[in-house]
């Protein structure tokens, strides 16, 4: 059976890989001169020679590449001058082509360079409105202490369709995670709206039922000002938490949305089913299932855990989803913190680092 490379595994190949090609254009130099002072003077390196060079334009810096350069021209002139052949016209073209490589090697690097500027900064952009757009929860917020995570199945992206938030209210820590159709910046439009909504409607609305039908208006008032203009997201899933100051309860309303586990502090699992699932949010066109909020207990030393299908739709190499329960069960940990790092460990474990969707977490612990 097919075992997924672990994610230490695949950094340690990809550290060793940039140490080699970082050596590479050294080790083809000292080849080209093996090679130049062991075959005949009628025998040419040039081929490792130019390639020096152009090995180092994206793995240097420019004045890395420029003393690349340097050092293949200098060295193919000596050993020119040293075998007696840099009078033929063939030695005078294979320096001239060499020097030519050289010299557009530094051209590429710079062309390099100023695309890694550019990446950089977009990095730099994308993290800012994930920081705006999606902040971290403070880690105690009304007695409780609590832990999100934000894992985005593409590379260097930061912020997609996924979505967590926590509001602190009169009536109790309210939470919502949340999963948006569709990918791109209409994903990341209608994440703003609906995290803007919540935090407003959070503070404001007696019950968390109030609450969802806040963000289902949101979501249509949204939709109908952007008709025509650009494309908005149709519909989102979310589960909405809310949790009593002092009670030990906690309630649940579900708008389509993967069931949240409770984790107690002997290590049992279990999801918080609901009865009857309401529509997604924004789908409130195709009829009207009235919001019916459900309470379980909330014990101390428990953590409730809400995330997106992101973890539970990960799959092996044979095709098999990730089971949060069947993963968590039995196991106790001291912290939400420690439960998010644990769980995003394990799924990249499970996906072989190959993660097809975003990831949301979100944990709260009762002391």
């Amino acid at each position: 059976m097919p075992v997924p490379s672990s994610p230490d595994g695949a950094r340690r190949r990809a550290l060793y890989g940039r140490r080699f090609v970082r050596a590479l254009p050294v080790l083809l130099i000292v080849a080209a001169i093996l090679y130049d002072v062991l075959t005949p003077r009628y025998f040419t390196a040039a081929p490792l020679y130019t390639a020096a060079p152009l090995v180092a334009a994206p793995v240097y810096s420019r004045r890395g590449t420029a003393l690349t350069g340097a050092a293949v021209v200098v060295t193919v002139l000596c050993l020119q001058t040293t075998k007696g052949v840099i009078h033929y016209v063939d030695s005078l073209t294979e320096l001239i082509t060499i020097a030519t490589v050289a010299g557009l090697a530094v051209l590429v690097n710079a062309f390099v360079r100023r695309t890694d500027e550019q990446l950089a900064s977009a990095r730099e952009i994308a993290e800012a409105a994930q920081r705006a757009v999606l902040p971290q929860p403070a880690e105690r917020i009304g007695g409780f202490e609590i832990a999100a995570c934000y894992e985005a199945a593409q590379a260097d992206a930061f912020i997609g369709g996924d979505l967590y938030a926590v509001q602190d209210s009169a009536r109790g820590v309210r939470l919502i995670v949340g999963d948006v159709r569709g990918k791109g910046m209409g994903a990341v439009a209608a994440v703003a709206v609906v995290i803007g909504a919540f935090r407003e409607a959070a503070e404001q609305e007696a019950t968390l039922e109030a609450v969802a039908q806040r963000l289902e208006r949101a979501l249509a008032r949204e939709g109908t000002r952007r008709e025509g203009l650009d494309a908005f997201e149709g519909f989102t899933t979310a589960v909405l938490a809310e949790l009593p100051h002092g009670e030990g309860v906690l309630r649940i309303v579900n708008r389509g949305h993967p069931p949240p586990l409770l984790l107690h502090a002997d290590g049992t699992v279990h999801p918080l089913q609901v009865r009857e699932y309401a529509l997604p949010l924004g789908m409130g066109e195709l009829g009207v299932w009235p919001d019916r909020a459900e309470q379980a207990p909330f014990p101390g030393g428990a953590t409730l855990l809400l995330y997106t299908d992101g973890l539970s739709e990960a799959r092996d190499a044979l095709g098999r989803f990730y089971d949060p329960q069947a993963r968590l069960s039995g196991r106790v940990f001291r912290h939400p913190a420690e439960l998010l790092d644990t769980l995003a460990d394990d799924v990249r474990r499970h996906s072989g680092g190959g993660m097809t969707d975003d990831m949301a977490l979100l944990a709260v612990r009762r002391h």
